[in-house]
Formats: C-alpha cells, sequence, structure tokens
C-alpha cells in the first residue's frame, strides 16, 4: 500500500481518525490535519458539539473531507466497529489522534476521592486501551501510520493533588509505549513501519481562556493550534525516529 505524502508536513492522500474531537483542541486538530490536506474522521461522545467541530473544519478548508461518528469509546466493540468502517470506507488509516480528556484533583493527597479514579480510569486510560487495540493493525497496514496519545507532564512528576490524574496518564502513556514496542517488533531488522508516541503538555490554553482570563500568563502552557501543528508534524519524521518516544512540547520536568 502507498505512503499518503508527507513533504512539508502535509498529509495529502492519508487518512486521520481522531477520537475526542469536540473539544478545543480536537477542533484544533481538526481544522490542521483537513489544512494539510488528510482525510478526517472524528470522534466524540457528544454528537452535538462533535457536529458543530465537524462543520467548522469542512467551512475552513472547502473541498476536505472531514466527517464525525458518535462513537463510544468504553466500549471495545464499537471501538473496532468505528476502525473497521474507517478502513472499509477509505480504504487505509494513517493515524489516530488520542484527545479523550478529563480531569479530577483535590486539595490535598488526603482529599483525594477515589471516586475521580474510577472516572479517570475510563476517559484516559480505557479509551486509550480500546483504540490501541481497534486501531493498530489498520496502522501497521498502512505503511506510515501514527499512534499519538496527548498526556501530561504531571504523568512523570505527579502532585499530591493529582493522584488519580496522574496516575491515569502514567498508565496510558505505559500502554501506549506497549504498542509502540509492538510496532517495532513488526517491524524487524527493517525498523517499524508505523508508530506510537506521546506529545507531552503542561496544559492546553486557547483562545476562550486568554479571553476570560486576559491578564493570565498560562506559562509553559500549550496553544491548542499548536499543538495540532505538532500532531502533523510527526508525520515528517521516519516511523523509526518517532516510534516509542514522548514528544515534549513544553519544558521537560
Amino acid at each position: 500500500m502507498s505512503t499518503p505524502t508527507n513533504g512539508n508536513g502535509r498529509l495529502d492522500g492519508a487518512v486521520v481518525a481522531v477520537a475526542g474531537a469536540a473539544g478545543p483542541a480536537g477542533r484544533a486538530a481538526l481544522l490542521r490535519l483537513a489544512e494539510a490536506g488528510a482525510t478526517v474522521v472524528a470522534s466524540d461522545a457528544d454528537a452535538a458539539r462533535l457536529a458543530e467541530a465537524v462543520d467548522a473544519a469542512r467551512y475552513a478548508h472547502g473541498g476536505a473531507t472531514v466527517t464525525g461518528d458518535t462513537v463510544d469509546l468504553l466500549d471495545l466493540d464499537a471501538t473496532r466497529a468505528w476502525a473497521d468502517r474507517t478502513e472499509k470506507e477509505f480504504g487505509r488509516i494513517d493515524g489516530l489522534v488520542h484527545l479523550v480528556g478529563g480531569w479530577r484533583g483535590s486539595a490535598t493527597f488526603a482529599e483525594t476521592d477515589l471516586a475521580d479514579w474510577d472516572l479517570l480510569e475510563k476517559l484516559l486510560i480505557r479509551t486509550v486501551q480500546h483504540t490501541s487495540l481497534a486501531f493498530e493493525a489498520p496502522l501497521a497496514r498502512s505503511g506510515n501510520g501514527r499512534y499519538l496519545l496527548i498526556s501530561a507532564a504531571g504523568a512523570s512528576r505527579p502532585t499530591a493533588g493529582n493522584a488519580a490524574y496522574s496516575a491515569s496518564k502514567a498508565a496510558a502513556e505505559a500502554w501506549t509505549l506497549a504498542l509502540g514496542d509492538s510496532f517495532r517488533k513488526a517491524g524487524g531488522e527493517e525498523g517499524p513501519s508505523a508508530a506510537a508516541a506521546i506529545l507531552v503538555v503542561k496544559a492546553l490554553v486557547h483562545e476562550a481562556m486568554r479571553a476570560e482570563r486576559p491578564n493570565a500568563k498560562f506559562a509553559g502552557f500549550t496553544d491548542v493550534t499548536d499543538l495540532a501543528e505538532a500532531i502533523v508534524d510527526v508525520w515528517s519524521k521516519p516511523a523509526q525516529e518517532v516510534n516509542g518516544t514522548r514528544l515534549w512540547l513544553t519544558p521537560q520536568s
């Protein structure tokens, strides 16, 4: 199977799925991927917000193929069906960008509510497990596949009030790196033809946040447009170079 064009960061011919596409980061990713020439297949649990995000990307880039699908990523069979449907319709899958988010925290470690863990385990770990299992084979078949997890610096330096969140992110990172090892082993001596990588941010910021807090500095935060650019850039590097790596978009702690 041919490899999509990736010179100059362009993704003409590529098919990229985006999980958790309705939030600010998802919207920015849809816009940038469409601009880069990719066919974008978006999913989110919120059908109304997903439709708005898909429409915005379509209108911004006339002629771009951007589709939306309401998928329950907590259901492995539903997630596999989404991957199968996407590959059947478009003939290939060259990327899965995991943007499913969620945050819960407490003022102190002692005040940690384990109900937060129950929620975050589903949002931040289970969705990674299901999307990676569903998309591993199509990404390997692509010839230039990428599985990209958006993670947080707190995964490697947790704070007292973020125990559940940081532990969930750390588990998701470990799972993603295990997927990368699978790609490495499948590639043998020639090296992997697909890659699993982690994009690490301190936190994300977008225009609405700046408008709400005009005096805030958001030090170390990554703008969602910069994250979207970094996502597209991952395809410009060889799979062997990015597979199993953490790509830091904020100063490494």
